[in-house]
């Protein structure tokens, strides 16, 4: 088995610890720093050490398995088993090790997809509210307006619980 934070070459030569590659994480900057996968930022706050990493940010830290447990959601056996342990070849490690960023990667785009229509939803719900208010009662616009607030309203209540939302979108597609 090999050493996960001993040195390996990315496509273009550098030097970087095997982790890291295998992650996709980026190269360390001088001082051993990178940008912290566990929370967004500008700057590299994370540091890597020769056994060990710690970010200055969110305080996360521990070795490469509670890393890969972490960004993975993995057990300790299945990291300890995706970073090359229990004989499985080098190609199943790196196989593990890429759906679980595909994974990582769709959950993201699920999230920020979330936000998106969250953020859609509350200002419909706006415009929507206003034309109530500027149309006569019970007139034709006024009852079809009133019918898109209710039905956007109804929609408000659904994306804030993500598991009614995601239920309710696989019956309709």
């Amino acid at each position: 088995m090999w050493s996960c934070w001993e040195a390996g070459h990315d496509k273009r030569g550098n030097q970087r610890p095997v982790f890291l590659l295998r992650c996709g994480l980026p190269q360390p900057n001088r001082a051993g720093f990178i940008k912290c996968p566990f929370h967004k930022e500008k700057t590299a706050s994370m540091k890597i050490y020769k056994d060990s990493y710690y970010c200055f940010g969110c305080g996360e830290s521990g070795d490469i398995f509670t890393m890969l447990q972490r960004m993975d959601n993995l057990t300790f056996r299945e990291a300890f088993e995706a970073l090359g342990g229990g004989g499985e070849t080098d190609f199943s490690a790196r196989l593990r090790m890429y759906r679980a960023q595909k994974k990582r990667e769709m959950a993201r785009k699920a999230d920020e997809e979330l936000r998106r229509r969250r953020e859609d939803n509350l200002f419909l719900i706006d415009i929507l509210r206003k034309h109530v208010n500027q149309l006569r009662p019970l007139s034709d616009a006024w009852a079809d307006t009133y019918n898109a607030l209710q039905y956007q309203e109804y929609l408000y209540g659904l994306l804030h619980d993500p598991e009614e939302y995601h239920a309710v979108m696989k019956q309709i597609k």
